[in-house]
C-alpha cells in the first residue's frame, strides 16, 4: 500500500504542510508512524479525504449531458489567428487546453477573465504511475 509523506500529501491537496498537520491533530485525516519514526498517510486514505474535501466550482450551465469530465474555470489565455484559436482555461489548479475555430471563440465570446466548462468526453483517457524502486 502507498504511504506518503506529509508534503506529499500537501502537494496532492493543494495545501501547506502545517494545513495537513492540523487535519491529523484534528483527528480529520489518519496517519500511521514510518520505521524512520515520520508521520506517513495510507494513500487511500488520502484519496477519500481528497474527495471528500473536493469542492468544485458548481456548473453554471443547466444542461443535461452525458459527459462526466467537467471542469469549470476562468479563460486566462486566447491566442487566435484568422481560422483556429487556442483557449487555456484556469480550472482550479488544473489548466485546459483547448483548440477550436476562432469563430467559436467569437460567439461564444471567450476572452481572459470568462468563465467557461471544459467538457471532455474522449475514448482513451491514460492512465500512468510513477516508477516504483
Amino acid at each position: 500500500m502507498t504511504k506518503l509523506r506529509i508534503r506529499d500529501a500537501a502537494g496532492f491537496l493543494g495545501v501547506s504542510d502545517d494545513t495537513v498537520r492540523r487535519w491529523i491533530d484534528a483527528g480529520q485525516l489518519p496517519y500511521e508512524v514510518d520505521q524512520s519514526n515520520r508521520k506517513v498517510i495510507e494513500g487511500r486514505a488520502l484519496a477519500e479525504f481528497a474527495h471528500s474535501q473536493a469542492n468544485p466550482m458548481p456548473d453554471p450551465s443547466d444542461i443535461a449531458r452525458s459527459a462526466r469530465n467537467r471542469f469549470v474555470g476562468l479563460v486566462i489565455r486566447v491566442e487566435s489567428d484568422k481560422v483556429m484559436s487556442q483557449v487555456e482555461l484556469q480550472c482550479g489548479p488544473f489548466r485546459v487546453v483547448s483548440l477550436m475555430s476562432t469563430e467559436a471563440v467569437r460567439e461564444l465570446g471567450l476572452e481572459p477573465g470568462s468563465v467557461a466548462v471544459a467538457v471532455v468526453k474522449a475514448t482513451t483517457v491514460i492512465v500512468e504511475t510513477p516508477h516504483q524502486s
